[in-house]
């Protein structure tokens, strides 16, 4: 199996990054799907990134009768049914898809509406793209860690995306177990960026901020809790190595949802706390932190 084409859906910062590495390895076989409102603006403007700009082919739901190989999902949480209808013209019966969303929803979702295809989880780590006026800057890359579920055996089609992220020397690792791996990142996500969301924190403040980190760690703990009762793989010490690993990001960065809450955009709160609030009422496990979060969040969408 081998990927000849690939899709992405989605060019905010994260989706630009890997856009632009795609493009430079695929050209005309790479394309970026858009809604039909904006695909004109696009065209014209191009996507900017650590201030080159990059033109690549750009389509809407029925403009040709390609079917990709490959579909990659950028877009936010609260874009993805409208997403999923924007590809579907392009979707073939072999079609893979991946999604780099953050949360522990997204894959199910797509697979949902496309139960005959193959379609994967991803996540994007450490990487560091921000969006600015003058387009997406980033010194780094990140990883892409994806697969199956299991991947103690690697099937035929993980096996073609690695190919293919390999290609676009875009770094990435199969995870054995990605539920476990994306239920870890789930965790981080749910501390870090909403803790730097209502406090203005960079990664630099996070842990270095006693009463952050005091937010940061209780935030993770209500994750740990409903996982342990989901019975999925998450352990006291990836909260105490999460806090380690705040080290290692770049101390004037900034979290997806920061950047949402500066730039007056909707965030991804729902798919965050909301999910922890929602899974805590179902095991009847209280999550009196998220609870919090959410609120000061949504009051913040709010002010706008």
């Amino acid at each position: 199996m081998e990927i000849k084409n690939v899709a992405l859906i989605g060019m905010g910062a994260i989706g630009t990054v890997y856009g632009n590495l795609l493009y430079k390895s695929y050209g005309s076989n790479f394309a970026v799907i858009s809604g039909q409102t904006r695909k004109e603006k696009l065209k014209k403007n191009g996507f900017t990134i650590n201030g080159n700009t990059f033109y690549p082919h750009i389509i809407s739901s029925g403009d040709e009768n390609t079917k990709f190989d490959l579909i990659i999902f950028c877009v936010k949480n609260y874009q993805l049914e409208e997403a999923i209808e924007d590809v579907r013209s392009y979707v073939g019966k072999n079609t893979i898809m991946i999604t780099f969303l953050n949360g522990v929803t997204a894959r199910d979702r797509i697979l949902s509406a496309y139960p005959e295809n193959k379609v994967l989880y991803g996540l994007s780590m450490r990487i560091d793209a921000e969006r600015t006026s003058e387009g997406v800057v980033n010194t780094e890359d990140g990883e892409i860690q994806f697969g199956n579920a299991d991947n103690t055996i690697i099937a035929s089609e993980v096996q073609a995306v690695q190919d293919c992220l390999n290609k676009a020397n875009i770094k990435n690792k199969i995870f054995p177990d990605m539920i476990r791996t994306i239920w870890k990142k789930f965790m981080l996500n749910v501390g870090v960026n909403q803790v730097t969301a209502v406090t203005r924190a960079q990664y630099g403040k996070v842990t270095s901020v006693e009463t952050n980190l005091i937010i940061f760690k209780e935030a993770m703990l209500e994750v740990l809790d409903i996982a342990k009762a989901s019975k999925i793989d998450l352990r006291n010490e990836d909260v105490e190595n999460f806090i380690t690993l705040m080290n290692s990001f770049s101390p004037n960065g900034k979290t997806s949802m920061l950047q949402d809450i500066e730039g007056k955009r909707r965030t991804e709160v729902d798919y965050f706390a909301g999910t922890v609030i929602n899974m805590g009422k179902e095991l009847n496990i209280p999550t009196p932190i998220n609870h919090v979060l959410y609120c000061i969040i949504k009051s913040l969408e709010e002010l706008y």
